[in-house]
Protein backbone atom coordinates (compact mmCIF):
# COMPACT_ATOMS: atom_id res chain seq x y z
CA UNK A 1 0.00 0.00 0.00
CA UNK A 2 1.33 3.87 -0.91
CA UNK A 3 2.42 5.18 2.50
CA UNK A 4 1.54 8.93 2.63
CA UNK A 5 3.50 9.65 5.89
CA UNK A 6 6.36 10.74 4.58
CA UNK A 7 5.10 13.37 3.12
CA UNK A 8 2.49 14.65 5.77
CA UNK A 9 5.24 14.61 7.80
CA UNK A 10 7.30 16.45 5.51
CA UNK A 11 4.12 19.31 5.01
CA UNK A 12 4.14 19.35 9.17
CA UNK A 13 7.61 20.18 9.22
CA UNK A 14 7.20 22.49 6.81
CA UNK A 15 4.12 24.34 8.73
CA UNK A 16 5.50 23.98 11.88
CA UNK A 17 5.37 27.35 13.57
CA UNK A 18 8.64 27.77 15.38
CA UNK A 19 11.19 25.73 13.02
CA UNK A 20 9.03 25.51 9.44
CA UNK A 21 9.14 27.62 6.06
CA UNK A 22 8.28 31.26 6.66
CA UNK A 23 6.58 30.63 2.98
CA UNK A 24 4.69 27.89 4.09
CA UNK A 25 4.02 28.96 7.33
CA UNK A 26 1.70 32.05 5.82
CA UNK A 27 -0.13 30.15 3.12
CA UNK A 28 -4.21 29.78 3.02
CA UNK A 29 -5.67 27.59 0.51
CA UNK A 30 -7.03 30.85 -0.86
CA UNK A 31 -3.37 31.71 -1.29
CA UNK A 32 -2.05 28.52 -3.62
CA UNK A 33 -4.91 27.65 -5.51
CA UNK A 34 -3.29 29.36 -8.42
CA UNK A 35 -0.05 27.47 -8.20
CA UNK A 36 -2.69 24.11 -7.53
CA UNK A 37 -4.02 25.34 -11.22
CA UNK A 38 -0.49 25.51 -12.49
CA UNK A 39 0.56 22.32 -11.58
CA UNK A 40 -2.36 20.75 -12.57
CA UNK A 41 -2.31 22.40 -16.05
CA UNK A 42 1.91 20.78 -16.14
CA UNK A 43 0.53 17.18 -15.46
CA UNK A 44 -1.85 17.54 -18.06
CA UNK A 45 1.12 19.06 -20.76
CA UNK A 46 3.07 15.90 -19.43
CA UNK A 47 0.58 13.66 -20.17
CA UNK A 48 -0.33 15.14 -23.32
CA UNK A 49 3.25 15.38 -24.71
CA UNK A 50 3.84 11.73 -23.45
CA UNK A 51 6.71 12.27 -21.04
CA UNK A 52 6.59 8.94 -18.34
CA UNK A 53 8.99 10.55 -16.08
CA UNK A 54 7.49 14.26 -16.13
CA UNK A 55 4.20 12.65 -15.34
CA UNK A 56 5.44 10.94 -12.00
CA UNK A 57 6.93 14.08 -11.05
CA UNK A 58 3.96 16.23 -12.00
CA UNK A 59 1.65 13.56 -10.29
CA UNK A 60 3.95 14.48 -7.45
CA UNK A 61 3.91 17.53 -7.29
CA UNK A 62 -0.25 18.11 -7.40
CA UNK A 63 -0.49 15.16 -4.83
CA UNK A 64 1.96 17.90 -2.55
CA UNK A 65 -1.08 20.08 -3.13
CA UNK A 66 -3.58 17.98 -1.92
CA UNK A 67 -1.53 17.35 1.18
CA UNK A 68 -0.77 21.48 1.45
CA UNK A 69 -4.88 22.00 1.54
CA UNK A 70 -5.22 18.79 3.96
CA UNK A 71 -2.91 20.07 6.20
CA UNK A 72 -3.86 24.07 6.35
CA UNK A 73 -7.51 22.28 6.85
CA UNK A 74 -6.24 20.16 9.73
CA UNK A 75 -5.00 23.10 11.71
CA UNK A 76 -7.99 24.81 11.06
CA UNK A 77 -10.07 21.88 12.87
CA UNK A 78 -11.70 20.98 9.55
CA UNK A 79 -10.46 17.84 7.88
CA UNK A 80 -7.49 15.79 6.96
CA UNK A 81 -5.73 13.93 4.61
CA UNK A 82 -7.36 10.25 5.78
CA UNK A 83 -10.78 12.18 5.67
CA UNK A 84 -10.11 13.29 2.16
CA UNK A 85 -9.11 9.97 1.26
CA UNK A 86 -12.18 7.92 3.01
CA UNK A 87 -14.73 10.89 1.13
CA UNK A 88 -13.11 9.95 -2.35
CA UNK A 89 -13.17 6.08 -1.67
CA UNK A 90 -16.39 5.94 -0.22
CA UNK A 91 -17.84 8.33 -3.06
CA UNK A 92 -16.12 6.09 -6.12
CA UNK A 93 -17.16 2.83 -4.48
CA UNK A 94 -20.77 4.22 -4.16
CA UNK A 95 -20.81 5.14 -7.76
CA UNK A 96 -19.40 1.81 -9.24
CA UNK A 97 -22.46 -0.71 -8.14
CA UNK A 98 -21.23 -2.70 -11.07
CA UNK A 99 -18.19 -3.12 -9.28
CA UNK A 100 -19.22 -3.37 -5.74
CA UNK A 101 -22.52 -4.48 -5.62
CA UNK A 102 -22.52 -8.09 -6.07
CA UNK A 103 -26.03 -7.68 -7.79
CA UNK A 104 -25.36 -5.65 -10.27
CA UNK A 105 -21.67 -7.15 -11.31
CA UNK A 106 -21.68 -6.81 -15.63
CA UNK A 107 -25.23 -6.18 -15.30
CA UNK A 108 -25.45 -3.28 -16.89
CA UNK A 109 -24.45 -2.06 -20.93
CA UNK A 110 -21.93 0.98 -20.63
CA UNK A 111 -24.88 3.44 -21.86
CA UNK A 112 -26.57 2.52 -18.41
CA UNK A 113 -23.65 3.05 -16.95
CA UNK A 114 -23.45 6.05 -17.58
CA UNK A 115 -26.95 7.16 -16.97
CA UNK A 116 -26.26 5.26 -13.50
CA UNK A 117 -23.01 7.34 -12.71
CA UNK A 118 -24.57 10.51 -13.81
CA UNK A 119 -27.60 9.95 -11.54
CA UNK A 120 -25.34 9.36 -8.53
CA UNK A 121 -23.55 12.53 -9.47
CA UNK A 122 -26.94 14.38 -9.16
CA UNK A 123 -28.02 12.69 -6.29
CA UNK A 124 -24.96 13.84 -4.39
CA UNK A 125 -24.98 17.55 -5.32
CA UNK A 126 -26.49 20.56 -3.54
CA UNK A 127 -28.96 22.69 -5.07
CA UNK A 128 -27.05 25.19 -7.26
CA UNK A 129 -27.15 28.32 -9.36
CA UNK A 130 -28.34 27.74 -13.07
CA UNK A 131 -24.67 28.28 -14.30
CA UNK A 132 -22.55 27.10 -11.07
CA UNK A 133 -21.45 23.24 -12.68
CA UNK A 134 -19.66 25.15 -15.20
CA UNK A 135 -18.42 28.30 -13.86
CA UNK A 136 -16.40 25.99 -11.02
CA UNK A 137 -15.46 23.10 -13.15
CA UNK A 138 -13.40 24.66 -15.71
CA UNK A 139 -10.20 27.32 -16.35
CA UNK A 140 -11.67 30.87 -16.09
CA UNK A 141 -11.09 31.64 -19.88
CA UNK A 142 -13.42 27.69 -20.73
CA UNK A 143 -15.69 28.66 -18.21
CA UNK A 144 -16.14 32.36 -19.53
CA UNK A 145 -16.75 30.76 -23.27
CA UNK A 146 -19.07 27.71 -21.67
CA UNK A 147 -20.50 30.36 -19.45
CA UNK A 148 -21.88 32.77 -22.45
CA UNK A 149 -22.87 29.36 -24.71
CA UNK A 150 -24.94 28.73 -22.05
CA UNK A 151 -26.59 31.98 -21.29
CA UNK A 152 -27.35 32.09 -25.03
CA UNK A 153 -29.62 28.65 -24.91
CA UNK A 154 -31.68 31.47 -22.96
CA UNK A 155 -31.36 33.74 -25.59
CA UNK A 156 -29.30 35.59 -23.59
CA UNK A 157 -26.90 36.98 -26.01
CA UNK A 158 -25.62 39.56 -28.13
CA UNK A 159 -26.98 39.33 -32.45
CA UNK A 160 -23.98 39.75 -33.85
CA UNK A 161 -19.85 40.38 -33.32
CA UNK A 162 -20.86 44.56 -33.52
CA UNK A 163 -21.81 45.40 -30.60
CA UNK A 164 -19.73 42.91 -28.44
CA UNK A 165 -16.71 44.91 -29.98
CA UNK A 166 -19.00 48.34 -28.55
CA UNK A 167 -18.93 46.83 -25.53
CA UNK A 168 -15.33 45.94 -24.82
CA UNK A 169 -14.82 49.40 -25.71
CA UNK A 170 -17.24 50.41 -22.93
CA UNK A 171 -15.07 48.54 -20.39
CA UNK A 172 -11.90 49.18 -21.86
CA UNK A 173 -13.42 53.26 -20.93
CA UNK A 174 -14.80 52.20 -17.45
CA UNK A 175 -11.32 50.34 -16.49
CA UNK A 176 -9.66 53.98 -17.77
CA UNK A 177 -11.25 55.42 -15.00
CA UNK A 178 -10.67 52.85 -12.19
CA UNK A 179 -7.30 53.43 -13.44
CA UNK A 180 -7.33 56.91 -12.27
CA UNK A 181 -9.06 56.42 -9.24
CA UNK A 182 -6.26 53.94 -8.00
CA UNK A 183 -8.70 51.34 -6.38
CA UNK A 184 -7.41 47.84 -7.14
CA UNK A 185 -10.61 45.71 -6.21
CA UNK A 186 -12.10 47.69 -9.03
CA UNK A 187 -9.24 47.79 -11.42
CA UNK A 188 -9.26 43.96 -11.37
CA UNK A 189 -13.37 43.68 -11.42
CA UNK A 190 -13.11 46.05 -14.57
CA UNK A 191 -10.21 43.81 -15.88
CA UNK A 192 -12.55 40.63 -15.52
CA UNK A 193 -14.83 42.50 -17.55
CA UNK A 194 -12.86 43.34 -20.20
CA UNK A 195 -11.81 40.02 -20.45
CA UNK A 196 -15.36 38.14 -20.41
CA UNK A 197 -16.55 40.55 -23.23
CA UNK A 198 -13.17 39.70 -25.46
CA UNK A 199 -14.27 36.19 -24.50
CA UNK A 200 -17.69 36.69 -26.01
CA UNK A 201 -16.34 38.37 -28.94
CA UNK A 202 -14.34 35.53 -30.46
CA UNK A 203 -17.51 32.69 -29.79
CA UNK A 204 -19.47 35.38 -32.12
CA UNK A 205 -16.40 35.08 -34.61
CA UNK A 206 -16.67 31.28 -34.04
CA UNK A 207 -13.31 31.41 -32.53
CA UNK A 208 -12.33 29.16 -29.65
CA UNK A 209 -10.87 31.77 -26.86
CA UNK A 210 -8.79 29.12 -25.19
CA UNK A 211 -7.02 27.64 -28.28
CA UNK A 212 -6.47 31.33 -29.53
CA UNK A 213 -5.09 32.37 -26.46
CA UNK A 214 -2.77 29.39 -26.07
CA UNK A 215 -1.92 29.89 -29.83
CA UNK A 216 -0.87 33.79 -28.61
CA UNK A 217 1.06 32.50 -25.88
CA UNK A 218 3.20 29.88 -28.29
CA UNK A 219 3.82 33.26 -30.45
CA UNK A 220 4.99 35.27 -27.58
CA UNK A 221 7.40 32.37 -26.46
CA UNK A 222 8.77 31.62 -30.22
CA UNK A 223 9.54 35.68 -30.19
CA UNK A 224 10.33 36.45 -26.88
CA UNK A 225 13.43 33.18 -26.98
CA UNK A 226 14.24 35.29 -30.37
CA UNK A 227 14.96 38.38 -28.30
CA UNK A 228 17.10 36.66 -25.72
CA UNK A 229 19.09 34.76 -27.66
CA UNK A 230 20.18 37.72 -29.83
CA UNK A 231 20.41 40.00 -26.61
CA UNK A 232 22.94 37.42 -25.43
CA UNK A 233 24.87 37.65 -29.30
CA UNK A 234 25.27 40.96 -28.87
CA UNK A 235 26.41 40.98 -25.58
CA UNK A 236 23.81 43.16 -24.34
CA UNK A 237 22.85 43.08 -20.44
CA UNK A 238 19.41 43.71 -20.20
CA UNK A 239 18.02 46.34 -18.50
CA UNK A 240 15.39 49.62 -18.63
CA UNK A 241 17.71 51.32 -20.59
CA UNK A 242 17.91 48.61 -23.59
CA UNK A 243 14.09 48.41 -24.04
CA UNK A 244 14.61 49.92 -27.50
CA UNK A 245 16.73 47.44 -28.79
CA UNK A 246 14.90 44.67 -27.19
CA UNK A 247 11.74 46.08 -29.52
CA UNK A 248 13.98 46.35 -32.79
CA UNK A 249 14.50 41.92 -31.72
CA UNK A 250 11.40 41.96 -31.31
CA UNK A 251 9.90 43.32 -34.59
CA UNK A 252 12.53 40.84 -36.53
CA UNK A 253 10.95 38.08 -34.77
CA UNK A 254 7.87 38.49 -36.45
CA UNK A 255 9.20 38.55 -39.76
CA UNK A 256 11.76 35.04 -38.04
CA UNK A 257 9.67 33.16 -35.92
CA UNK A 258 6.21 34.09 -37.21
Amino acid sequence: MPNLTPLTELMAALRNPESGCPWDIKQTSESITKYTLEETYELVNAITSNQPEKIKEELGDLLFHVVFHSRIAEENGQFDINDVIQTIVEKMTRRHPHVFDESQINQLSESELNLQWQQHKANEQKESRTLDDIAHKLPAMVAAQKLQDEAAKYYFDWPEAEPVLEKIEEEIAEYREELKQGNRSRIQAEMGDILFACVNLARHVDVDAETALRQTNEKFIRRFDYVTQKMKESGTEFSPQQLELMEQFWQQSKKVTG
